[in-house]
């Protein structure tokens, strides 16, 4: 599968589908949190590492994000602020989203939910965010630096398989967890949504790739 020319869709298109997707994203981590039974695999490692650091997981997943910006610009291998800032003002708006899905989800009651609910909506959840990656990657305008970074493995180093791309983003906060482990000797927010995401997330982007706005293509492009 190789990515698409950015002349493909309008930019409004675009720009169109990078506000609802980011929306989308806000909301499937919300129910993620809410539900309490399992995070993405990368805030679980925040949440690790707020056990074993004591520094707020706000905080931790921003900094997270920062380095992952900073990965980025690595991995293209050229200095790109119009992409750098973009990644930060999305980690910025995604994280008063998830604040206020947050809030209203717990207002109207899905923490005390029974388990096998609430485990269901932490599918969903897992389900909701990984078509908003979909959505966000083919519009490529800017996006969260971790997705970037999985786009960029994506069709820069893997051929366009979406999968592998996850597996290999998912290792660091594997390793993360594993380092914290020692500290701690607890794993903390790893339940059958994390397992979920672990095994479906680059499954069900490409599926999302195919049937969710089909039209949107993948915008990204080498450049040199």
């Amino acid at each position: 599968m190789q990515p698409a020319s950015s002349s493909s869709n309008t930019l409004p298109v675009r720009i169109g589908a990078l506000i609802f997707s980011l929306v989308l994203n806000a909301c499937g981590n919300s129910l993620c949190i809410t539900s309490n039974v399992g995070s993405g695999i990368w805030t679980a490692a925040a949440v690790n590492m707020h056990a074993a650091l004591g520094l707020d997981v706000g905080l931790l997943l921003f900094i997270v994000g920062l380095i992952n910006a900073v990965t980025n610009q690595i991995l293209i291998r050229r200095i790109d602020v119009p992409r750098f800032v973009g990644e930060i003002i999305f980690v910025l708006f995604f994280s008063y989203f998830v604040d206020i899905f947050t809030a209203a989800f717990t207002l109207i009651g899905i923490p005390k939910l029974p388990w096998l609910i609430r485990m269901l909506i932490s599918i969903l959840g897992v389900s909701t965010f990984c078509v908003a990656i979909s959505i966000y990657q083919r519009a490529n305008i800017f996006m969260h630096p971790n997705d970037d970074t999985t786009n960029i493995l994506r069709f820069m180093y893997l051929k366009g398989n979406a999968t592998a791309s996850q597996l290999i983003d998912f290792m660091p906060p594997i390793i993360i967890m594993s380092i914290t482990w020692g500290f701690t000797h607890q794993v903390l927010a790893v339940n059958i949504g994390t397992i979920y995401s672990f095994f479906m997330n680059g499954i069900l982007i490409e599926t999302a790739d195919r049937l969710v706005f089909p039209k949107l293509v993948h915008n990204f492009k080498f450049k040199h």
